[in-house]
């Protein structure tokens, strides 16, 4: 996991940077960087009763302009959860393009690592059983500003290896 974090981040920044700076114009948008919160429902998809839950967390994340529309960025998030999930954290790189002064539509793809609540399945629990899982991240999301303000909202919806579903709602911080 570590190997995969590092390798990803030193990919970003290999894209990022070039990028970074070619894009700073006094006409062109600046690199932005943000910090939120998120709450969502995960829907692990086993079929089972009780398989998702809700989850709340935070993000950060920074986006690169590449021209004047389109952007590549980075984010990692955190989450804690009641029901089928106990806690969840991963990396995505995004790639979008900015609708006016102040929407976004993206991509994403990264990977994401899920720690379950067996005890929501397998009763009792049985103590020393892994209840971990990580695997490839894609989804898609839209990001709306309020005016010159640094908020913004942001919906999305993601998928863990296609085996389980993750629409999440949030509000960001942009500097």
């Amino acid at each position: 996991m570590k190997t995969l974090t590092l390798a990803t981040f030193a990919a970003l920044g290999a894209i990022a940077l070039p990028a970074a700076a070619q894009a700073q114009t006094s006409e062109d948008p600046k690199v932005e960087t943000y910090v939120g919160v998120t709450a969502g429902i995960h829907d692990l998809g086993v079929g089972l009763p009780d398989d998702d839950g809700g989850i709340y967390g935070v993000v950060a994340g920074v986006d690169v302009p590449v021209g004047k529309t389109f952007f590549v960025g980075a984010e990692g998030n955190y989450n804690i959860g009641d029901g089928a999930i106990d806690s969840e954290y991963g990396i995505a790189a995004r790639a979008g393009v900015r609708v006016g002064d102040n929407a976004k539509v993206y991509v994403r793809g990264g990977y994401q690592e899920v720690d379950f609540d067996l005890g929501n399945f397998v009763t009792p629990a049985v103590v020393g059983l892994d209840d971990t899982d990580g695997d490839y991240l894609v989804g898609a999301g839209v990001e709306f500003g309020l005016g010159d303000s640094p908020i913004a909202f942001r919906a999305g919806i993601d998928t863990i290896a296609f085996d389980s579903t993750r629409a999440t709602v949030g509000v960001l911080y942009k500097f």
